[in-house]
Formats: structure tokens, sequence, C-alpha cells
């Protein structure tokens, strides 16, 4: 992540003759946001790993974070394609999401599924987060012709909602009920 903006847009639908069209600057700010994201997620996921106590959460999100970076990577070809540097904007969303997080995490007793369970939750939030957001910039992408882009963004969306469904079967197949049976 080379740089990082504040958390203001970066487009106006007010026009000038050299202006991009509204459609583009709001698309190109939302990278921006979800790329501050993505490399948020690579810098606290490995407080998640190391606070799950299930051998089976662990590589789930070991895996996942992974895949964040691979991401992150995606994102900078996308910057590309629009002939931009990478560029962060602060995602407050994101940080919220994260925040909350290790509140859950400093909140439970180590070493209790009680806590895995926060920890599912959370991580949970995350990708229902990053599933909006890349379902609506690959619409966008579509929208604005960029179908190069449409594609990357696709196919990140697709492994956002994998993990999600990685992260349902490790709740409903074990973790869940562990839970339910602690004092």
């Amino acid at each position: 992540m080379r740089k990082e903006t504040n958390t203001d847009p970066n487009f106006s639908t007010k026009t000038t003759p050299t202006a991009e069209p509204a459609l583009l600057e709001l698309f190109k700010d939302s990278i921006m946001d979800i790329y501050w994201a993505e490399n948020h997620l690579v810098k606290n996921l490995p407080k998640m790993i190391a606070a799950a106590t299930s051998g089976k959460l662990k590589s789930t999100i070991a895996d996942h974070l992974e895949l964040t970076n691979n991401h992150v990577s995606r994102l900078e070809k996308v910057f590309a394609l629009l002939g931009r540097e990478p560029l962060a904007k602060k995602c407050d969303a994101m940080e919220g999401l994260t925040k909350e997080g290790e509140e859950i995490i400093e909140s439970t007793e180590e070493g209790t599924a009680t806590r895995d369970v926060g920890i599912i939750l959370t991580s949970q939030k995350v990708e229902h987060y990053e599933i909006a957001t890349y379902g609506g910039l690959t619409q966008l992408a579509k929208t604005l012709g960029l179908d190069d882009i449409a594609n990357l963004l696709y196919k990140t969306l697709t492994e956002e909602k994998a993990a999600d469904e990685l992260l349902t079967d490790v709740a409903e197949n074990d973790i869940n009920y562990q839970a339910s049976t602690e004092a």
C-alpha cells in the first residue's frame, strides 16, 4: 500500500469540461477504499489466527490470508488497468469490523469455542462486506465497459463467497456445538 488518503470521497457529481464521468470517479474511489480494506486485513488476519483455538478455524483463516494477499495484488492490476498508481483510501467500515473482532477477542476467554464462534461471526461480517463491495464493483466495471477489470473483480467476489461458505461449514460442523456446551 503506497499512499493513503483520508476518508472523504474523491469524486464529485459536479462536472467540468475536463472531468471524468462521475460514475467512473465513484468507481475509482471505491477501488481505493477496498484496496485499503484488503491491506488492513493482511495486517489483522494474523491476530485472528493467533486468537483462534480450533485448528480448522486457524487453517481456514490462514488460507484466507493467502487469498487476501492475492486480492491486494489483483487490485494493483486493477489500478494498472485504470492507468493509476495504487492508492488507498481509509475504509471506515473495515476498520470498524476489525475493531469489533478485536473487542470480541478481548471479551472472550482464551482457548474457548465461544471465542472461536465470535471470530467466525466477525469474519463473516467482513466477508459479507467484501461480497457486497466486490459484487457492486463488478457491476460498475461492466456498466463502464471495463470488462478486464470486471473479470478480475468477479474472481475475487467468487473467492470471498467461498470463504464465507467455509466459515459457515466450520461453525455448523463443530465449533457452534462445542460452544453451546461451555459454561
